[in-house]
């Protein structure tokens, strides 16, 4: 950060949005430097925090006394889980902020995970026409994806996401301590999001990632930061290109149509984790793409091999270890993929790869096909 002195240790990413530039910061012990940060980029401001009840037990004493004169009235507490992505819980956050009398020069402070980040980022965006927000997230999945690229909104019964904003944070402050606290699943979970950037488009950082997993899960020395820091490094670089995902930006779906028609499927209840989801996505994108002769079946292998490594699901059956529920059938999946991108001319559009670190975009995938592939891949 320019005119800001950070830690050695201290890593960061510059979003070079022109007119709307913000740093992402990453490093230990940031949450005890959040209020100098934050004035840092918006002196003066008053901020109001929205966090989760996990965030709130663990790290929510260290924020408040880090920014301590600068809040406006309590923090805005929320349960866990993403059924918090709902209308009824952005109406509570809405209302708590008006109550508050933030203005536009204000901060809203999205404190957590993916769901906090996505609900107070659409709370931000839509509260009188748009005000301030800043992410610090707490879990990997969002310190590597959802808190990076301006992307906020909640679900509907239909689907993930389908109700949203682009609204790009003023600051994004990653403590690797608060991943400290994090349970291995959710750690697990948030992986399967950094291993998506070597395999989409970066196959010598896939590589980084398969001699150095066993570092990046510890913790040991700076792997975890360098995983981090990479993983932001090609985000930033795919929003610059494509800030409102009209193009090149949809590669970072890899995985999601897939995945996000099993969230849907699972009904948002917790059985079933984002990045539990994106893998098993992921794994299948690999396979179809074998299976359509785009890359070959031993990168498909290499792909799905690291998942397992990782202790994600990779397969369609693994569901119902997660969720204790049968899995959905090829109809329900192609229904559900459906909302989530829409069928055009009897093709679907998904997110391919010719091998590891080249994903493409596929707009004419034949339903007949899919269904056939979907067919398989609930044999095994």
């Amino acid at each position: 950060m320019t005119g800001f002195t950070l830690p050695p240790d201290a890593r960061t990413v510059r979003v070079a949005l022109p007119g709307r530039e913000y740093d992402i910061v990453i490093g230990a012990n940031l949450l005890g430097m959040a209020g100098r940060l934050i004035s840092h980029v918006a002196s003066g401001a008053r901020c109001a925090i929205v966090t989760d009840e996990n965030v709130a037990r663990h790290h929510l004493p260290a924020l408040t006394a880090a920014l301590q004169g600068m809040l406006i009235g309590p923090p805005h507490v929320l349960p866990s889980g993403e059924a918090t992505k709902s209308f009824n819980k952005l109406a509570l956050v809405c209302g708590h902020l008006l109550d508050l009398k933030l203005e536009r020069g204000d901060v809203v402070i999205a404190f957590g995970g993916g769901v906090i980040g996505d609900l107070a980022g659409f709370a931000a965006a839509i509260l009188k026409r748009g005000i301030r927000f800043i992410q610090i997230p707490t879990t990997l999945l969002a310190q590597v994806d959802s808190s990076v690229g301006g992307k906020t909104g909640i679900n509907a019964p239909q689907g993930k996401n389908l109700i949203g904003a682009f609204h790009q944070p003023s600051l994004v402050i990653a403590d690797t301590d608060a991943l400290t606290t994090l349970p291995g699943r959710e750690f697990r979970a948030g992986y399967a999001e950094v291993a998506k950037y070597g395999l989409l488009g970066d196959a010598a950082f896939f590589a980084w990632l398969e001699a150095n997993i066993d570092a990046v899960f510890s913790g040991e020395g700076s792997a975890r930061s360098e995983a981090i820091e990479r993983s932001c490094q090609a985000k930033a670089a795919i929003v610059l290109e494509d800030e409102h995902e009209t193009g090149r930006r949809a590669l970072l779906n890899l995985g999601h149509t897939f995945g996000h028609a099993l969230e849907a499927w699972a009904g948002f209840d917790g059985s079933l984790i984002h990045g539990e989801a994106i893998s098993i996505g992921m794994a299948l994108a690999f396979q179809f793409s074998a299976r359509e002769s785009f890359c070959s079946h031993a990168d498909a292998s290499r792909a799905v091999s690291h998942f397992i490594k990782a202790g994600l699901p990779t397969r369609l059956n693994d569901l119902q270890r997660l969720t204790g529920k049968q899995p959905p059938d090829t109809t329900h999946i192609i229904a559900l993929m459906e909302q989530d991108k829409k069928v055009m001319r009897g093709a679907h559009t998904l997110i391919l790869a010719r091998s590891i670190g080249e994903a493409f975009i596929n707009r004419d995938v034949a339903i007949g096909r899919l269904t056939h592939f979907l067919d398989e891949a609930r044999r095994f």
